[in-house]
């Protein structure tokens, strides 16, 4: 696990052919925009966080950001601690986020 920022964040993806970006917010909080391309796992629903971490390819790199930084960084460490071989964390989050939203 590894806390990046936005330019370290968006780097390393665009050289990353492994790469799933996930966000970990809430269904309401993605209506306001989320990243192209984002698979959604809410955070805050931990039972569902959990069964549907699971099914979920452990050889992935996944580049999590949520609202601030905050509880990407926690599912990064969980994700981490369950086998998971590389999640990056984007540190400051959405409230910081630079590079194109979608609202589709």
């Amino acid at each position: 696990m590894a806390d990046l920022t936005q330019e370290e964040w968006r780097s390393r993806l665009d050289k990353d052919d492994n790469a799933v970006i996930m966000d970990v917010r809430t269904a309401e909080e993605m209506d306001a925009g989320f990243i192209p391309g984002a698979i959604h796992l809410d955070f805050y629903k931990p039972q569902e966080f959990l069964e549907e971490l699971d099914k979920l390819d452990k050889s992935k790199h996944y580049y999590l950001y949520c609202r601030s930084g905050n509880r990407s960084g926690q599912a990064c460490a969980l994700m981490s601690a369950r086998g998971f071989s590389a999640a990056y964390n984007l540190m400051g989050g959405m409230i910081e986020w630079e590079g194109e939203v979608t609202y589709e």
